[in-house]
């Protein structure tokens, strides 16, 4: 009798215990979200600390920053992930991709928002920088042959009005902005576009950290032969000329800004879910901002904190309304039940 009772209320126990670990699971997610897109800002403001105090341009910020991070991610896969990463490398289809979506995607969208905070500054180039969201939304709408949902398109609105406000503060007759910093800023956001909606298979396939890790290493490898061609900016292969403080800012951007960042927001957007972790990203923006303002001493006008506060509005409206479950979890109940089991087990 008694252990039959047992046998009965185990199952029950392992249910508990597996919500239990779900959902410190789930908030470790959520730190490690919130934690990586804040890092993203942190790099913005080195970065505008940097092309701010030296000779520095960048094309050479970003050859150092993705083929640091790219080796750091290379260390990690070899340690970790060493059959899938001699996988990947022997698929000719898979690294054709790859080519593409580091070549492309990353390096583009490194690029141009480095220029954007030559141009600018940190805060506005983050902000610019998520108007990628925007036109994700606008290749779905057209890809699925269908038109914005009211909640989207009042968030392309406040998109649009954030982008056109730190512009022109206010001023339709006065552009406050620089054109190339908002032509820049307007590439920023397409590349974003690109690099977001571009290898969603290959993460199916392989996993969010391998094709990030590869991705980022060719997008080094790219950004390192365009800066020691000179095309952008004429100087091939100079190197700046930085005391020991400079030198020290740039390892902790391709470090903590461009590899801790990375492994850490997708980590956590692997638990919590894609919408949500887009969601939490809008901390970016604030992060790019706050660091901008208090090491820097970056002046921002009212017109710019109505058009930080539109954007993140955006953000919010376009990504869902409540961030209180996992978007990606369970499509029925029984799916929801057995990953909860997995997971318990697991522990």
């Amino acid at each position: 009798m008694g252990s039959s009772e047992l046998r009965e209320t185990a199952p029950g126990e392992g249910v508990h215990a597996g919500e239990a670990f779900f959902r410190k699971r789930f908030w470790r997610g959520i730190v490690c979200t919130l934690v990586g897109a804040a890092l993203w800002g942190f790099s913005g403001a080195c970065a505008q600390f940097l092309l701010s105090n030296y000779a520095i341009t960048p094309a050479f910020i970003t050859s150092a920053r993705m083929l640091g991070a790219g080796l750091l991610f290379l260390i990690v896969l070899w340690a970790t992930q060493r059959e899938k990463l001699f996988s990947m490398l022997r698929d000719k289809l898979t690294m054709g991709r790859l080519a593409v979506f580091g070549g492309v995607g990353l390096y583009l969208c490194q690029i141009t928002y480095a220029i954007v905070i030559g141009y600018t500054n940190a805060g506005t180039a983050t902000v610019l920088q998520c108007t990628g969201i925007a036109f994700v939304l606008l290749f779905t709408c057209v890809f699925l042959r269908r038109l914005p949902r009211v909640r989207e398109t009042v968030g392309l609105v406040a998109a649009m009005g954030s982008t056109w406000i730190i512009a022109t503060q206010g001023d339709v007759g006065t552009l406050a902005l620089p054109l190339p910093g908002l032509v820049w800023g307007i590439a920023n956001g397409l590349s974003v576009a690109f690099y977001i909606m571009f290898p969603k298979s290959l993460f199916a396939e392989w996993g969010s950290f391998a094709v990030t890790g590869l991705g980022m290493l060719v997008g080094g490898i790219a950004a390192t032969a365009v800066w020691l061609s000179g095309i952008l900016d004429g100087q091939a292969g100079a190197l700046p000329v930085m005391d020991a403080a400079g030198w020290s800012v740039l390892a902790v951007i391709a470090v903590v800004g461009t590899f801790a960042a990375f492994a850490l927001y997708l980590h956590g957007v692997s638990v919590i879910g894609s919408v949500k972790g887009s969601l939490l990203g809008a901390i970016e923006p604030v992060s790019a901002t706050v660091f901008a303002a208090l090491w820097l001493g970056t002046a921002f006008t009212g017109a710019d904190w109505i058009g930080f506060a539109l954007m993140i509005a955006m953000i919010f409206l376009v990504t869902g309304e409540k961030p209180s479950m996992p978007d990606d979890a369970a499509a029925s109940k029984s799916d929801g039940e057995d990953h909860v089991g997995k997971m318990a087990s697991e522990s």
